[in-house]
């Protein structure tokens, strides 16, 4: 409200014409809802970090009973939102610095360019490049049990995560790792250092099989 306010006495005391009205107007209604979405994230992301909302591996009761599940769920209600905006802007050091803020842990020159579906649960080491369209989660939900299952995913130094590469939770990689554009990583799955991996699901890539 206070950007607008600010906008309108700007426009008044300049007295613009109508055709500068129209011409800017676009431009000015961007920039107050690209503000006003920087600023939503960042209120969000410091709601979490000061509150330690967190949630912990393990299987929990699908159900507002259980404390984990709680929190996941009032996360999901106040990351979800921004992270779709995230997708279709990828606004590099800004998504960083959110991820961080809602428990992520990023080591130096890291990359996220894909999707975090539970920044607290994720973990990436120093010079990792993660492609667009690669999704990591750190949940998955049993209907027929009605549990939901959390697990942390940690993804060591120098690794590279291709584009439209899905890894489940649990998975570890080590060092020098690299997973496929596409390939799925299991539940659980421990990927080998200096390794590269493809396919559904990942296994180990030799020389001879990427000739």
């Amino acid at each position: 409200m206070v950007v607008f306010f600010l906008l309108h006495r700007f426009f008044h005391y300049f007295a613009f014409s109508t055709f500068w009205h129209f011409l800017l107007l676009p431009l000015i209604v961007y920039l107050g809802a690209i503000l006003l979405i920087l600023s939503e994230l960042y209120i969000t992301g410091g709601i979490i970090r000061l509150f330690q909302i967190t949630y912990q591996p393990g299987t929990h009761e699908y159900s507002f009973r259980n404390k984990n599940t709680s929190k996941w769920t009032l996360i999901c209600v106040l990351y979800t939102p921004f992270r779709k905006f995230l997708e279709i802007f990828p606004l590099g050091r800004i998504k960083q610095s959110y991820l961080k803020l809602l428990g992520m842990k990023i080591g130096k020159n890291s990359l996220v360019g894909g999707v975090i579906k539970d920044p607290c649960l994720t973990e990436f080491g120093n010079n990792v490049t993660m492609g667009e369209y690669a999704i990591i989660y750190g949940h998955i939900h049993n209907m027929q049990f009605e549990t939901i299952f959390m697990d942390k995913i940690r993804v060591g130094n120098n690794c590279v995560i291709g584009a439209g590469a899905i890894i489940m939770p649990g998975a570890i990689l080590e060092d020098d790792v690299i997973v496929a554009a596409g390939a799925v990583v299991t539940k659980g799955q421990l990927l080998i250092k200096g390794k590269t991996y493809g396919g559904i699901p990942a296994k180990e890539l030799t020389k001879k099989a990427m000739e």
